[in-house]
């Protein structure tokens, strides 16, 4: 009857263990879906400086500009796509100089 009873205590702590695990983790990700949007806010393509388009064009030749996205700092986020199909997001500042962030 002890091992029973020890069976059941030990399979209870082990559930609850592994519930506890699963809850911080879906909090983790719904944490990690808000971050990457940052403080950038969308804007026209047409909207964007002339040394960052330049830049663009210099830079990636066969890259068009999808989506374009400002911040406070003055800042660029930039969604490229090349004619090979693929795509990327670069960032500059307003001097078309290239940023790593």
């Amino acid at each position: 009857m002890r091992k029973l009873i020890l069976a059941f205590v030990l399979s209870f702590v082990g559930f609850a263990a592994m519930a506890q695990a699963a809850s911080v983790s879906d909090q983790t990700d719904k944490t990690a879906v808000i971050a990457p949007v940052q403080d950038f806010e969308e804007i026209s393509v047409s909207d964007l400086p002339e040394a960052v388009v330049t830049a663009v064009s210099k830079d990636y030749p066969t890259a068009s500009i999808d989506k374009a996205y400002k911040n406070a700092s003055n800042q660029f986020k930039l969604e490229l796509s090349l004619e090979d199909g693929t795509s990327g997001t670069v960032y500059a500042d307003a001097e078309g100089n290239w940023i790593e962030m």
